[in-house]
């Protein structure tokens, strides 16, 4: 099995459509050219879940231990998923201001770079938990 992650085009790359959650399963109508399913998934569900994922600092020292964060193509397509900030797109993520946050983040070489020490990973989680105190005693 390879260790390098398979390359990402993303310069074309249109965000997805966002589901249509008013309409009834039962009277859709098939669309000309129905959107691939990735192991059953659409690309708006699995790209929502990644962006949500990356709330938890664990999960992207995780990715710096693969070497995702150095790989050039993965790094184009983080840029690419900034489109998650601006609605219709952000109405949908759970945690948008750690998600977020940390997708800026992302976009700073040395963030990048730094985000092995799993150190730096503690420092956030105790950041986001007095953020959240500091937030509920207002």
């Amino acid at each position: 099995m390879a260790s390098d992650p398979m390359p990402v085009d993303t310069t074309n790359l249109e965000p997805p459509a966002i589901p249509d959650q008013n309409q009834n399963p039962e009277t859709k109508t098939t669309p000309q050219r129905p959107e691939p399913k990735y192991g059953g998934h659409s690309r708006f569900e699995l790209e929502l879940e990644f962006v949500q994922a990356l709330a938890n600092p664990e999960y992207v020292t995780y990715l710096a231990s693969r070497k995702l964060l150095v790989n050039p193509a993965f790094i184009a397509y983080l840029d690419y998923l900034q489109y998650w900030s601006r609605p219709p797109y952000l109405k949908y993520l759970t945690f948008p201001t750690a998600s977020l946050k940390m997708l800026e983040l992302l976009q700073v070489e040395q963030f990048r770079k730094d985000a092995i020490n799993p150190g730096l990973a503690q420092a956030l989680i105790v950041e986001g938990m007095k953020s959240a105190v500091e937030w509920h005693r207002e």
